[in-house]
């Protein structure tokens, strides 16, 4: 792999619009939910398994300028080497909270409709000038319904079995045909 394949490599990573300095880590999965009841041999309709949202866990590093480039940014109140760890990490809850699917570009395929489901940051003495964070994120299944318009049942020739349910107020039980038989003994009872 030549020098300036290395490099470009290393920026085709992307959460959203934000771009790691460096994937440590991805951890790919892809879970098929299998019923555990019987399935008819040569079933047309695959009720027996369906697929469950991808889910992607990257280690991604996003590097700071160092305490004195950091000092220097902070005197001239411009940034000398991009986002500082504090405003990446502000990006990375400011796109989990949005709640709005995005794109996620990996080394090994690219996924569509992700959302961050935890985001993970540990700062300890070696990682105190940067943002070293782990990103679980999951796959949004999302579908398309459509509006159909029915005829009115007034406009329908068989409208009882072809019209939608309607409310059609509290119904009382009213008994059935009794006997005269049934009907003497109710009285003697009392009712």
């Amino acid at each position: 792999m030549d020098i300036l394949s290395t490099l470009f490599s290393q920026q085709s990573r992307k959460i959203g619009i934000i771009i790691p300095d460096v994937v440590i880590s991805e951890k790919h999965s892809d879970t098929l939910e299998i019923t555990e009841h019987p399935v008819e041999d040569k079933a047309p309709i695959a009720d027996h398994a369906f697929k469950r949202p991808s889910e992607l866990v990257m280690e991604v590093g996003f590097a700071g300028g160092g305490s004195l480039l950091d000092l220097a940014s902070t005197l001239t109140a411009t940034s000398l080497l991009g986002l500082s760890p504090q405003e990446t990490y502000q990006e990375l809850l400011d796109l989990q909270a949005t709640r709005v699917p995005f794109d996620v570009v990996t080394g090994k395929r690219k996924y569509n409709n992700m959302l961050i489901k935890v985001l993970d940051v540990t700062t300890d003495r070696t990682s105190e000038n940067v943002l070293m964070a782990v990103l679980t994120l999951r796959e949004v299944i999302i579908s398309s319904t459509q509006s159909v318009s029915v005829a009115d049942k007034a406009d329908m020739a068989d409208g009882v079995s072809t019209s939608p349910v309607q409310n059609t107020g509290t119904k009382s039980v009213k008994p059935a045909n009794e006997s005269l038989l049934s009907q003497g003994y109710s009285l003697i009872k009392g009712g």
